[in-house]
Order: C-alpha cells, then sequence, then structure tokens
C-alpha cells in the first residue's frame, strides 16, 4: 500500500521510525516532510498529506505532530478523509473496522516508537467491516457533501 507520511517538528524522528517499518513491511511510504527539526506549521503539512489521501494518489495517511489533535483536525477538512487520532492499537483497529478511517494522526510525545509501530500497524491491517458501519460511514459522507457544496 501507498502510505504517505507528514509531520511537523516534533514528529520528525517518529516519522522516520514509521518510515523504515512501513517499508520493511513492504509498504511504500511517501515522506512528504518536514525533513529538518526546523520549527514548521503543522497544517502544511497535515494539508499535503490529507491531499494526497482525498485525491486518491496514497491509499493511507500517517501524521505525526505533538499530540496528533491539530494533525487530525486539519486533515478532516479534506473530502473523503476520515483521519482519528488513536493512541493505542484497539482504537486504530476500531477507526478502521467501523469509521474505514484512512488517515492516522498520532502524538510523538504521548506514544513512543515501538508503540506507535504497533498502532499503525493495527491499523493498516484491519479491514472495514461493512454492514451497518457503512450505512453510517455513507451517512457522513453526505454530511460531508452538504456542508461543502461544490
Amino acid at each position: 500500500m501507498k502510505v504517505a507520511l507528514g509531520s511537523d517538528h516534533h514528529g520528525v524522528a517518529l516519522k522516520e521510525a514509521l518510515q523504515a517499518a512501513l517499508a520493511a513491511q513492504g509498504h511504500e511510504p511517501v515522506d512528504l516532510g518536514p525533513f529538518t527539526d526546523d520549527a514548521v506549521d503543522y497544517p502544511d503539512f497535515a494539508a499535503k498529506v490529507a491531499g494526497q489521501v482525498s485525491r486518491g494518489t496514497a491509499d493511507f495517511g500517517v501524521l505525526i505532530c505533538g499530540s496528533g489533535v491539530g494533525m487530525a483536525i486539519t486533515a478532516n477538512k479534506f473530502d473523503g478523509v476520515r483521519a482519528v487520532n488513536a493512541h493505542d492499537a484497539l482504537e486504530a483497529e476500531m477507526s478502521r473496522r467501523h469509521n474505514d478511517a484512512n488517515l492516522i494522526a498520532l502524538g510523538a510525545s504521548r506514544i513512543p516508537a515501538d508503540q506507535a509501530v504497533e498502532i499503525l500497524t493495527a491499523f493498516l491491517s484491519t479491514e472495514f467491516e461493512g454492514g451497518r458501519h457503512a450505512r453510517r460511514v455513507d451517512e457522513i459522507s453526505a454530511i460531508e457533501k452538504e456542508s461543502h457544496p461544490a
């Protein structure tokens, strides 16, 4: 799977660790920056990753900042993006299984690298369950379309 990654300056080291783990698992990681720990504005990098997920040029997205919250908020502004700020593997799994999440935001100040790899692995290896959950995701998509007229 093609996985777009981005972070702010707080998340560069964790992003690099996740990129290596993704490559080792056979995924195609695409690092959209930043590439140093110089201060940057997280919305710029959230937009790069969420844009790729929204356009379908990446299958999934991974965003990392201090808490993951701002990244998730920004990413959810993009059509078709269902971003989750997950703190453990169960949250990541359930976000995929029930909500068809396609982008995960992680907090570098809260989650050590080994746990982040576990969370991301759970996220990417879990399939959307469909069924009654598909109806709910369709409702979310309809709300999104109504609130963002062309």
